[in-house]
């Protein structure tokens, strides 16, 4: 459980740095909603990371047989 937390923490790190550095380069001065703000370039980019991570998160599958233990 811990390990998923620090991974989690990773990639939002991860993604503000990609949003900060994407205001940088080609982020609009005026009219975007995101972009416009290295903050909430910033704040988008690590969301973005953090849910990505997270749909590739495996669950524990518990109580649960599968076809072969179910014909016995």
């Amino acid at each position: 459980m811990k390990n998923i937390w620090l991974i989690t923490g990773i990639a939002v790190v991860l993604g503000a740095v990609a949003g900060w550095f994407y205001w940088s380069q080609w982020g609009c001065d005026v009219g975007c909603a995101i972009t416009s703000s290295p903050i909430r370039s910033s704040l988008y980019g690590g969301l973005m990371g953090g849910l990505l991570v997270n749909t590739f998160k495996k669950e524990k599958k518990t109580g649960q047989l599968n076809d072969n233990q179910n014909k016995n």
